[in-house]
């Protein structure tokens, strides 16, 4: 069951605001008077101290952004926290706009970047190059490069950077909505400042005191996001068991690892290899791309079955190597990112490797941290991290780059206690990163804390939830009030297990098959657009691309998707241009030439109302694809797949 608040605290969000509207003059104006960009903003800068102990000297210029208040201001403002750590907030002002604007009507709205990412000094070092932190050298280098500054990048300094924004803008109290890492952030300030804080918005959160360099709660997640995604039969034609099937695959992988070639969106061969660890980066991708995590329990199967190549696509697009996944999914500690975004892998690194609680001597060389890591791993019960193991969690995670990290500050201090004020928490069922228990566990110290469960939706969930739900329960929670809110279906259900054979394909004649196999290549193709735009966080427009599972390439051409030799089925290739208002356009014809030795070679033309007519194998063929009941209006025009799938021959 949900834990929410009591309706008369809840209240008082909205009477706290009505009271500070009534109070003479916004607070405000001591920030910002230059305009900026075409939103309305003000933007300015403040330098605080690098070190407010002063025995580190030099100081940090932090620049931000500042909306007014749309009417009525208060003495409040809310204040907008990125994630990352090192992930610039001052590129995504807009949406913070977007995202807050039922608090921006009484509220000013603040965002800047935090010391050491995008314009507030962003963190750089000459050892880490264009794929970021590659090597335990390449980190120890860049700690000694940046020097005793590079233990000044915390979150407390970043809290306290929030407290000399507060006291210079002159606001009374601030509501903090903090996103991912940017949550931890929030709730330090929290802790250190908690008569200045008037209510906490935290989406994806991490524990105040963390994160846990073993992610045990995200492993202890795996099971129960895998039937939740699978409940009701929705993976019955991928696998009549995922959970086992999970399990069978990481023996397997620990085994030895599987290694192919896919096609990447520009028709070259890449080879792929796949490990265990790289299974569980495939799992944590999901949160941040639907459609991957849709895919995974067939392709799963698929392997189990000697068929590997769903898999190590799904690898593929997980490391960023095809379609175009966030780079937050790339496997590794240490994302690279592109410069022009203001994001700073270095800055992620320090704050990261200072600040995370570690199970290890801060004085140790690096041999003995990683021994007093694997002994702490050892102490911990084995049920949490099953079927992946203590070892996946060890090596996967930041601390194999971490333990060469030469540490500049002291321990961590464990967080004050937080105040209960109004909070909101939203959480989405399908995250691993930041799980619901352990987001549960990270407010259990404010006893009045709302948390909102959002189903089918993982990481970020502002941005990720598809059915609008999170977006309702802020707005009504920034009113004082409460909203039921159920999700819709997501379009983006378990995809069944690829095809082998056109034999798999049910149907009465190999006509009928083929028939089959083109309605399932033009479905995957869509299905990859649409889970790669959306992870992407950008519409599908002219020049996306995709790789066939199988082999060819889909490009996005105007109004239609031009389909090159696009191979789903083995054997079974489709050539055509594919009419959709996917990409914009107002639909129309498709049509479609079937080649490969396993069709039935011929032409077909389908409407866009699913009628069907061409010639396969010397066949006429006339039938009617029904697209299904469930056409959802997706951000940024996305639909679901125009055909239903095919049934399949399951085993």
């Amino acid at each position: 069951m949900l834990s929410r608040r009591l309706p008369a605290v809840l209240a008082g969000v909205a009477l706290a605001l009505a009271a500070a509207a009534a109070l003479p003059g916004a607070a405000s104006a001591a920030l910002g008077s230059a305009p900026c960009g075409s939103a309305g903003f003000l933007c300015g800068a403040l330098d605080v101290p690098l070190d407010r102990s002063g025995a580190q000297p030099g100081t940090v210029t932090l620049q931000y952004a500042r909306l007014p208040a749309a009417s009525t201001p208060t003495t409040n403002a809310i204040v907008g926290l990125a994630g990352g750590p090192g992930q610039a907030a001052l590129p995504l002002a807009t949406s913070f706009a977007s995202d807050l604007g039922s608090f921006t009507t009484a509220n000013d709205l603040l965002v800047y970047d935090q010391r050491g990412t995008g314009s507030s000094g962003a963190l750089s070092c000459s050892a880490f190059g264009d794929a970021g932190a590659t090597s335990a050298f390449s980190v120890k280098q860049c700690a000694l490069e940046l020097g005793r500054p590079r233990g000044f990048y915390r979150s407390v300094d970043s809290a306290d950077d929030i407290e000399a924004l507060r006291v210079a803008g002159g606001y009374d109290k601030l509501i903090i909505y903090g996103v991912s890492y940017g949550t931890k952030v929030a709730l330090t300030y929290a802790a250190r400042y908690p008569d200045h804080v008037a209510a906490l918005i935290l989406d994806s959160v991490v524990p105040v005191d963390g994160p846990d360099p073993f992610t045990q709660a995200s492993f202890a997640a795996v099971s129960r996001i895998l039937r939740e995604l699978c409940a009701g039969g929705a993976c019955r034609a991928a696998s009549p068991d995922p959970r086992a099937d999970l399990s069978a695959l990481v023996a397997l992988l620990k085994r030895h690892s599987l290694r192919s070639t896919i096609t990447s969106p520009s028709g070259k061969r890449l080879t792929v290899t796949l490990t265990a660890t790289g299974l569980w980066q495939i799992l944590l991708a999901g949160d941040l791309n639907p459609a991957l995590r849709a895919e995974f329990p067939g392709a799963v199967r698929a392997a189990l079955r000697g068929d590997p190549t769903p898999v190590l696509r799904l690898r593929a697009r997980a490391a960023g190597l095809t379609g175009t996944a966030r780079l937050e999914a790339k496997p590794g500690p240490v994302r690279a990112r592109a410069a022009a975004s203001g994001d700073s892998d270095v800055l992620f690194a320090a704050t990261r490797c200072e600040e995370t609680p570690f199970p290890w001597d801060r004085a140790a060389s690096p041999a003995t941290r990683e021994t007093q890591a694997r002994s702490a791993a050892a102490r911990l019960p084995a049920g949490p991290f099953a079927p992946f193991g203590r070892e996946i969690a060890l090596d996967s995670g930041v601390m194999p780059l971490c333990a060469a990290w030469p540490d500049a500050s002291p321990a961590p201090e464990k967080a004050g206690p937080l105040p209960n004020v109004p909070t909101l928490v939203l959480t989405g069922a399908a995250d691993l990163r930041t799980p619901v228990e352990q987001a549960r566990a990270a407010v259990a110290g404010i006893p009045d804390a709302q948390i909102d469960v959002v189903a089918q939706t993982g990481h970020s969930v502002l941005g990720s939830d598809l059915g609008g739900c999170a977006a309702k329960t802020l707005a009504a929670f920034s009113a004082g009030t409460t909203v039921p809110c159920t999700p819709e279906q997501t379009p983006i259900t378990p995809t069944a297990m690829p095809p082998r054979t056109l034999g798999a394909l049910a149907g009465r004649t190999k006509a009928d098959k083929t028939l089959a196999a083109v309605r399932a290549t033009v479905n995957d193709v869509r299905r990859q657009m649409i889970g790669d735009a959306i992870a992407a966080e950008r519409s599908i427009t002219p020049g996306s691309r995709t790789g066939g599972l199988r082999g060819g390439v889909a490009t996005v051409e105007g109004g239609f998707i031009s389909f090159h030799r696009v191979s789903y089925v083995p054997g079974v290739r489709v050539s055509g241009n594919y009419a959709t208002s996917l990409t914009g356009g107002s639909g129309g014809v498709s049509r479609f030439a079937v080649t490969g030795p396993a069709a039935a070679v011929g032409t077909l033309s389908i409407t866009a109302d699913g009628a069907v007519s061409g010639v396969l194998g010397g066949r006429r063929i006339t039938a009617h694809l029904v697209a299904g009941s469930a056409r959802l209006h997706l951000p940024r025009d996305l639909r679901a797949p125009a055909f239903p799938d095919p049934a399949l021959r399951v085993p």
